[in-house]
């Protein structure tokens, strides 16, 4: 195995436990908390802060990335989510609102760490020329895995709950991602995605109109999935259908999972075409017919779980193809020497829409119920699909990276 090829491996293994500890931690959070009588609106505000401070980290931290190298942060993101589940152990009476959002807080600027330096790190290791599609493959591979693995966390922090409750499992999960933090840390080369020309602290915004518009159609993207996926689905499963914790828990699993694989199969569903802006949007038109449909077969008194089962997955499999094809643009329209940078105020955009989508997944579900979160999520994604149209006239493949070999 090859230097670029070890560390690839090193940062998708290191990914793939810090998500684990991702999805498990949310699980945890939404379903014991409903359990103590909070709302679901006090729920979603829960991640408030866990989603703002997305925003923050993954802005700042491309340049901290590019300044101190993105070992570096990889380690402070996972560092600061051991801290944040153990600060979730203390008892009922200490679990405040705000002590919660702090503790979530942590965890998104940790989770957002964690993920700008895995995907920059892999542009990293890859090098500028034409006509090769490997690094489409790479980027869909990780992020696949990573969002199947995600799954996984959704499933084991609900087993987790019904098995050795709530404090006990936030332990279990504290102690597995120490052991992953001291054994990537020797592993990964310190230098790492440094950039070689130390960025200025006001070059942070992005000056880049492919990125800019990337971004936003990221935004209203991801927040069309989280207006039903973060609060809305998880209560409305419990609440309405009946569902056990361990059946929201596995279902939701099992959607981030499949999730997961189509986007890692992406390129081969893609017959290793390179995606463009156009592919982008033309998904995304797609995809904005599956929640309204959905919503429409609700409305007519469908049976609702059924209904629910097949439209999501419906949805997974398109949204997951999307995503992917995102994943892969961001990378390529990156530059090498400021990649940390560029990929940091993407996700920034991406963190925008998971906030502004966990808000509304609250707050509309409470006042609508599930139908309206459900078209809301429509119009999100047309708004993603006009914003990828002002980048089909860029030509992608003028500059495409390929792996060192």
């Amino acid at each position: 195995m090859n230097t670029a090829t070890k560390n690839y491996a090193t940062i998708t293994a290191g990914y793939w436990a810090f998500t684990l500890t991702d999805g498990a931690i949310r699980m945890l959070v939404v379903l014991y908390f409903h359990i103590l009588g909070y709302s679901p609106l006090e729920v979603a505000m829960l991640f408030l802060f866990y989603e703002f401070f997305g925003i923050v980290t993954n802005l700042v931290g491309g340049w901290l990335g590019a300044k101190l190298g993105l070992n570096v942060t990889m380690h402070i993101g996972m560092a600061l989510q051991i801290i944040a589940l153990l600060m979730l152990t203390v008892s009922d009476s200490m679990l405040s609102v705000a002590y919660v959002m702090l503790a979530q807080a942590l965890s998104g600027i940790a989770k957002d760490l964690n993920k700008m330096s895995a995907k920059s790190g892999v542009k990293s290791l890859v090098k500028t020329a034409k006509d090769d599609p490997k690094l489409f493959k790479w980027v869909a591979v990780l992020t696949g895995s990573k969002n199947a693995l995600k799954g996984v966390g959704f499933f084991l922090g609900a087993f987790l709950l019904d098995l050795m409750g709530f404090r006990n499992a936030l332990l279990v999960l504290a102690a597995g991602l120490s052991l992953v933090l001291i054994t990537t840390y020797v592993l990964l080369p310190r230098e790492l995605g440094k950039a070689k020309n130390k960025p200025k602290f006001n070059q942070i915004l992005s000056q880049s109109r492919q990125i800019n518009w990337l971004s936003a159609a990221r935004f209203f993207l991801f927040g069309a999935r989280d207006i039903w996926f973060v609060v809305a689905l998880p209560v409305f499963l419990y609440e309405k259908l009946g569902w056990s914790f361990s059946q929201v828990g596995s279902f939701i699993a099992l959607w981030i999972i499949a999730y997961g694989i189509v986007q890692a199969l992406t390129p081969i569903l893609l017959r290793q075409h390179q995606p463009t802006a156009k592919s982008a949007s033309l998904l995304a038109l797609v995809l904005a017919l599956v929640p309204a449909g959905i919503a429409l077969s609700l409305m007519q008194s469908w049976p609702p779980s059924i209904t629910i089962i097949i439209g999501l997955m419906i949805f997974g499999v398109i949204f997951a193809i999307n995503s992917a094809v995102h994943s892969y643009l961001i990378l390529a329209y990156a530059d090498h020497d400021k990649v940390a940078m560029n990929v940091g105020f993407y996700y920034m955009a991406n963190a925008g829409g998971r906030l502004t989508g966990t808000v509304l997944s609250g707050l509309v579900y409470q006042q609508a119920g599930i139908v309206a979160c459900l078209w809301v999520s429509s119009v999100f994604v047309l708004v993603a699909m006009g914003l990828s149209l002002s980048l089909s006239k860029i030509n992608i493949h003028q500059k495409l990276p390929i792996i060192k070999r």
